[in-house]
């Protein structure tokens, strides 16, 4: 151990016996124990044993030097004391030597049989005087070293010695001595003779020194961190080895191999599966129970023998029982029963052989049942039942998985949906494919091509499997609200059905086969003690609701019904008849449906057809003008209505002179409004409506308020056909409107109409708008004169179912 020690007053000899030092820089008043053993060290022991005990401590340049001459040894060095000596039984010596002042070299007398030098001794500069720098010096290494204390394992005492050290040289030895420096450092340090030169050199190697101990301290911690973990975990599992060996657990092991690979062989796996199932099976039986890549192989090996591989379910190849099971769950949705019943057809006269499964998608507004007809679908073929809801996905990976190499990885929500149903050939309902979104994580729209081509989904491969897997069995049903969000390539695999919305009297018959049976036993109700009336039900339809769908009508009934078990409850009745008289008491007012709808006749106000989501829809086109030039669109409408409204406007442009309001056009601006401003509207059908409510309104000519229209305006006055004419037509019908005008080219479409609706509808079919103009204005124009080439034109076709 180092420490200081005052030394007594003394003059340095002018020759001295020397004492080469290797690895080592002697500072003054720092003691110092050597092992002596060279011939030449221990006579120059001797010697200076012999005198006064004194001798000069010189450092060698090269420490590997055995017999070091005068130019192996630094001219600089410090005068020593031999405090103490032991002789050791090996001959060597243990001297105890003390640090007193330094010397330099001037000339060496002898090298035999010791070293002797004439030295002469170095004065050390006294400080001229005390000044601030000086002072932060030395507070500064104080710092420091007491920061080292813990990293460099310094004597704890270095901390009160240096304290009372007040001048800077002597400081900077003392501190020098405890760094353990390398030797050129530490004699650099021994021949600066400024003692603030010398702190600051000092107090720069504390820093360096400082910087590297904290960085191995902080590596050693991590290393003895990490040690330690391995060290806790290693012991852990021989304990574990150890328990399971006791317990024949070994045993269990090989047993979960050998069950895992008749499970293997058992599922049906084709080739490439069945590879690579084993594979992994043979990796699983060399690993160590515990570690975290067996429980990842384990879950893949569950994935892989769990899927359905070759287990199908038997189709019900009875079309009569088939058709009933059909008709019991819902009624009319004709056309997809009739596709199902097609398929089953085709894979009867088949044998039963395997048959590619049809993707189709159920398009039409909410409440319709395309869902629930999934469900009925799977029952009547006698097929298992998967549903996958779509609306919200973003990522890629919900359809095809993730890889393996991420954490917590699984199989995507197809192949999830395939061990739920555990066969090969479940009815697979895809919901909600038209809300199906994109963002960075990739696009699911085009993930589901792979799935819905029929193709390529025989070998549709997971990220998370790796292996191809058949869905080519599989009776894929989509369902979707609207038909423009979801993407051409995408549309182009399915097979579109479209389901209409149901009339007044189709909702009259589901109301009384399934809404409100289901809701008399949902509220703990019996038929036999609660009776609804035919009127009443029709009034839920038509005054409490609008809809395509039977969704908000069966939450009418619910609500209806619910009112009637809190009576049943309490004890108030004990049947209860629902019937028009007493509605209002269970339901409250009914909304009035037409309030949106003028019935009365007015100039630039005209009545146009619309098709949403959920139904067709009565617009009401509101027309003004004001002082200005120009067009004005309001409602809240899309590009292609206001590209609509620009078309309009120019066909009303150019029959401006021959209808006399020219004048008027240029005086004044046209705004077209279509009311219900917060709703979304869109599309070109509106064209005829908007041509015919501006003219009106030029022309002062009011339009019938028992007529509505339409049809795509172009440029020259043609009418084009447009889609949903049957929604659009019970639109009308719900408002009261018994004359409707169609394009020429859409006559067709009223197949599509009930033929017990389309009789109480007069429909007018026309080519251009001549023809509209004749029908939806109450009175002939009176300005102008019409052309002959448009009063050759022949009168619109009229159809009365």
């Amino acid at each position: 151990m180092q420490q200081e020690a005052q030394s007594s007053a003394f003059s340095v000899p002018e020759n001295l016996p020397l004492l080469p030092i290797r690895d080592a820089v002697v500072f003054p008043s720092m003691i110092l124990p050597l092992f002596v053993g060279r011939d030449v060290s221990i006579h120059a022991i001797e010697a200076a044993v012999a005198g006064d005990r004194l001798l000069a401590l010189v450092t060698q340049r090269d420490p590997e030097v055995e017999d070091p001459g005068p130019d192996d040894l630094y001219t600089v060095g410090t005068v020593g004391m031999v405090m103490r000596l032991m002789r050791l039984p090996d001959g060597r010596l243990k001297v105890l030597v003390q640090g007193l002042s330094k010397i330099r070299i001037s000339q060496f007398i002898r090298t035999e049989p010791h070293i002797d030098v004439q030295v002469e001794e170095i004065v050390v500069e006294e400080l001229a005087e005390w000044s601030v720098e000086v002072e932060a010096l030395m507070r500064g290494v104080r710092d420091k070293v007491e920061e080292l204390l813990p990293l460099k394992h310094l004597p704890p005492e270095i901390m009160s010695i240096t304290a009372n050290v007040e001048d800077p040289g002597r400081l900077a030895d003392l501190v020098a001595s405890n760094l353990r420096l390398r030797v050129e450092e530490a004699q650099e340090l021994l021949e600066i003779h400024d003692p603030v030169t010398r702190l600051r050199k000092i107090d720069g190697l504390l820093r360096r020194e400082l910087a590297v101990s904290s960085m191995q301290a902080e590596i050693q911690g991590a290393a003895r961190e990490e040690l330690g973990r391995s060290q806790r975990e290693h012991f852990l599992r021989e304990q574990m080895r150890w328990i399971q060996a006791e317990l024949g657990d070994a045993e269990d092991k090989d047993g979960e191999i050998e069950e895992m690979r008749s499970r293997i062989e058992a599922s049906g796996m084709n080739e490439e599966a069945h590879t690579e199932a084993t594979r992994q099976l043979e990796r699983l039986s060399h690993m160590h129970p515990d570690s975290s890549e067996t429980q990842v192989i384990r879950t893949y090996l569950e994935w892989m023998v769990e899927l359905p591989w070759a287990k199908t379910s038997d189709d019900l190849v009875d079309l009569k029982e088939a058709r009933d099971v059909l008709e019991h769950d819902h009624a009319y949705l004709n056309k997809v029963k009739e596709r199902i019943l097609e398929f089953l057809a085709v894979h009867k006269l088949r044998g039963g052989n395997s048959s590619r499964g049809p993707i189709l998608c159920l398009l039409g507004p909410p409440g319709v049942g395309k869902t629930s007809l999934g469900r009925s679908i799977a029952q009547a073929m006698g097929r298992s039942f998967v549903r996958m809801s779509l609306g919200g996905i973003r990522d890629e990976a919900e359809i095809r998985g993730h890889r393996r190499t991420y954490v917590g990885a699984m199989p995507g929500r197809i192949l999830q949906g395939m061990r739920q149903a555990g066969s090969v050939n479940p009815v697979f309902v895809l919901d909600e494919i038209d809300k199906l979104g994109a963002d960075y994580r990739g696009d699911p729209a085009s993930a589901m091509l792979e799935v819905l081509d029929p193709e390529q989904n025989g070998n549709f491969r997971d990220h998370y499997l790796n292996v191809p897997y058949d869905l080519s069995n599989v009776l894929f049903v989509a369902t979707a609200n609207l038909i423009d969000p979801i993407p051409r390539p995408l549309m182009d695999r399915m097979e579109i059905i479209r389901l209409p919305g149901y009339t007044p009297e189709e909702k009259e018959v589901i109301s009384r086969r399934f809404l409100v049976p289901r809701q008399i036993e949902e509220c703990g109700l019996t038929q036999a003690k609660v009776k609804v009336s035919r009127a009443a039900i029709k009034e839920v339809i038509t005054r409490y609701t609008q809809e395509a769908g039977v969704r908000s009508l069966e939450r009418e009934i619910g609500r209806m019904l619910r009112k009637v078990a809190r009576r049943f409850a309490e004890d108030e009745v004990t049947e209860a008849s629902i019937t028009l008289r007493n509605l209002t008491s269970y339901l409250g007012p009914a909304p009035i449906a037409d309030e949106a709808i003028p019935r009365n006749a007015l100039p630039g106000l005209a009545r146009g057809l619309a098709w949403t989501e959920a139904g067709g829809e009565v617009l009401l086109i509101e027309t003004s003008k004001v002082r200005g030039r120009g067009l004005t669109l309001t409602g809240q409408l899309g590009d292609v209505m206001k590209e609509s409204g620009q078309a309009a406007m120019s066909y009303v442009r150019q029959r401006a002179p021959e209808l006399g309001y020219a004048d008027l056009l240029l005086r004044n601006e046209i705004h077209v409004h279509v009311p219900a401003g917060a709703t979304p509207k869109d599309g070109p059908s509106a064209g005829v409506t908007m041509a015919t409510a501006i003219i009106s309104l030029l022309t002062d000519t009011p339009v019938r308020s028992d007529v509505a229209m339409t049809g795509e305006i172009t440029l020259r006055g043609r009418v084009l056909p447009v889609g949903g004419v049957r929604e659009k037509a019970l639109a009308a019908l719900r408002r009261g409107i018994t004359t409707v005008i169609l394009p020429e080219a859409n006559r067709n479409d009223l197949e599509e109409i009930p033929p017990e609706l389309a009789k109480k509808i007069t429909f007018h079919f026309v080519r251009d708008m001549d023809q509209v103009l004749e029908l939806a204005l109450r009175d002939p124009i009176k300005a102008g004169r019409r052309s002959a080439q448009h009063s050759s034109r022949s009168p619109s076709q009229i159809v009365r179912s």
